[in-house]
């Protein structure tokens, strides 16, 4: 008997012929020559005659659409590289994809330039403007990150010098990475890791194993430390240089505008949570008796506890996630229910598929594909829900102007933690045996000290990181007593082993796009959980409200967001200890079951 629902996605409903599509090919050419004239026209628009509120309303109608369609074809090749990584054509197809873009960000550029000339006067006219008034927070956001950068072409030049500078860097390091083996010994015979392939094996349920295995890999480390310190050391050198002459202090001044929040929200953040981490304390410890040991170690912090290997078909996993996002809105059920339909989903378990999971959206045809390889597991269906969760998000903002859809990262994670949740406590519920609720508990209380601990201590090292940077290179030695320093604070002491070259194995640390590529995760996990209490709280009743939350994701900050639809002030802690007290609840769940265990 075949599935109910398929495992493989439809991309041929967008562009038939996969990377050998001729429709796509005509798309990418009609795109090229779009932007081109796009650009064209931003350089001989006179600043002037850009009084003439027609001219505005056309460039911005053109800014709209040139970023639905780049959002379609890149939607598009994303799902051919994931689907097949073999996929050359597929490749070359990023390749050209990136020059449109290249060419496009230079036209924004110059749009920017006309925005910043653009004297106050006419700018409050051009907003008032009916067109234009329902895009009137990302106007003024483009307008005042303008104004507090450099001239255009002194940006331009930071810009073309960042290519073989900054980004040459980031790429450097994953050069560094992408050569790193690691030999392991298994049935007898040494195989040689990749970084990827060894950081699996420290979730062996085997403590030998994971010991062997984080010996071997910082042994790695530590043979490329001294060029891994180099590249750390001069994105950081970059960035502060280039801060220094936009006349900006604050390291966190770019990461904290990105993401739209200030700053005594996120010190607000972090204090709650310092002040609640001695339940997680506890967690460690029962966590260490469970795994035999006196206190646990890095190595032990995500190990897994517990035999529970049951496992669910698909169609099951479906069926399950329908019902139980019915039973929090009908609509969300509703859609998750086409997303299977129309196949919208790739989830075959087979060879060639790039690893991880990810929700893209087709901006242009207001549709999504869903990618992850299911294989049964719960936290199959947990990652399944959550790409859902993603989906629905962007669906309930597809009638929206595209420059109010664009949400940042910390508020990304809020529908997909949402939906997640609903599932994830659903699951504990009906889990069938006490081993099975266990390992489910085991996993939530895993999350929140991944951001809880984990990722401040990640927060904190960076933080300190900047501090000595200004001063001059930080020596590979001294980035060791960092990290240590950051995750003994973060941990508040409770392991037995530190991860001394935390510093050089964690991508985050070396993407040149965004800095700080820590605290937003945290934010988004207890943002999503602060509104999932409340729906909790209020029922059904909140299906609608949620919505409403989720259309402003792109038009405010999260300050605004939180206080218009949760009535609630993110800079004071109330809002974050409700939040903090539902993962809580989780770990005194597991004690009470793991009890004399």
């Amino acid at each position: 008997m075949g599935s109910k629902y398929s495992l493989t996605w439809d991309l041929d409903v967008f562009f038939p012929g996969g990377s050998e599509s001729p429709e796509f090919q005509r798309y990418l050419e009609q795109l090229e020559v779009d932007v081109k004239t796009f650009s064209a026209k931003v350089e001989q628009t006179d600043v002037q005659n850009t009084n003439d509120l027609d001219s505005w309303h056309e460039i911005v109608e053109t800014v709209q659409d040139l970023s639905r369609r780049l959002g379609e074809a890149s939607a598009f090749i994303s799902c051919l590289t994931a689907q097949d990584v073999k996929d050359e054509g597929a490749k070359i197809l990023r390749g050209r994809l990136s020059q449109v873009g290249a060419a496009f960000s230079a036209g924004m550029n110059q749009l920017d330039h006309l925005i910043k000339q653009t004297d106050q006067e006419n700018w409050n006219r051009l907003l008032r403007d009916s067109r234009l008034q329902p895009l009137a927070f990302p106007l003024e956001e483009r307008r005042r990150r303008a104004l507090e950068k450099l001239p255009a072409d002194q940006e331009s030049l930071a810009g073309d010098l960042s290519v073989d500078g900054y980004h040459a860097w980031g790429d450097l390091y994953n050069a560094i990475v992408g050569r790193i083996t690691i030999p392991f010994e298994e049935d007898g015979k040494t195989e040689q890791l990749s970084v990827g392939q060894a950081a699996n094996k420290l979730s062996s349920p085997d403590r030998q194993v994971r010991q062997t295995v984080f010996r071997r890999m910082n042994e790695a480390w530590e043979h490329e430390s001294e060029l891994l310190a180099s590249s750390l050391n001069h994105l950081g050198g970059f960035r502060l240089n280039l801060y220094r002459h936009r006349g900006w202090d604050s390291v966190l001044k770019e990461p904290l505008d990105i993401n739209r929040m200030s700053e005594q929200t996120l010190t607000t953040m972090w204090e709650v949570i310092s002040q609640n981490k001695g339940k997680f304390l506890q967690f460690f410890e029962r966590k260490a008796s469970l795994l035999g040991v006196s206190k646990l170690s890095w190595y032990d912090v995500y190990a897994p506890i517990g035999s529970d290997n049951s496992t669910v078909s698909y169609d099951q996993a479906a069926d399950f996630i329908l019902e139980h996002f019915r039973q929090f809105d009908p609509n969300m059920a509703d859609f998750a229910r086409r997303a299977f339909a129309e196949r919208w989903i790739e989830a075959e378990d087979r060879p060639g598929k790039r690893p991880g999971g990810f929700c893209t959206n087709f901006a242009q045809s207001g549709q999504s594909r869903i990618f992850m390889t299911f294989a049964g597991s719960a936290s199959n269906v947990a990652t399944l829900a959550h790409e859902l969760g993603h989906a629905y998000h962007q669906h309930v903002m597809n009638d929206l102007p595209q420059m109010v859809q664009r949400y940042a990262m910390n508020v990304a994670e809020t529908a997909s933690t949402f939906a997640e949740s609903i599932v994830a406590d659903a699951s504990i519920k009906n889990a069938a045996s006490r081993e099975q609720k266990i390992t489910l508990l085991e996993d939530k209380a895993q999350r929140a000290v991944a951001f809880f601990m984990d990722i401040h201590a990640r927060f904190l090292f960076e933080t300190r990181f900047y501090e000595e940077r200004r001063k001059g290179l930080v020596s590979a030695a001294r980035l060791r007593e960092l990290i240590v320093e950051a995750e003994k604070e973060a941990f508040c002491d409770a392991l037995d082993e530190y991860h001394p070259y935390f510093w050089a194995s964690k991508l985050h640390f070396y993407i040149t796009g965004v800095p700080f590529y820590n605290f937003p995760y945290t934010f988004g996990y207890l943002f999503s959980a602060g509104i999932y209490n409340r729906a909790l709280q209020e029922g059904p009743a909140f299906a609608q409200k949620y919505v409403d939350l989720l259309r402003d994701t792109g038009r405010m900050t999260v300050e605004d967001l939180a206080h218009k639809h949760l009535g609630v002030d993110l800079t004071k802690p109330e809002f974050w200890q409700g939040a903090v007290d539902l993962a809580k609840a989780d770990v005194d769940q597991f004690l009470e079951l793991t009890e004399g265990d």
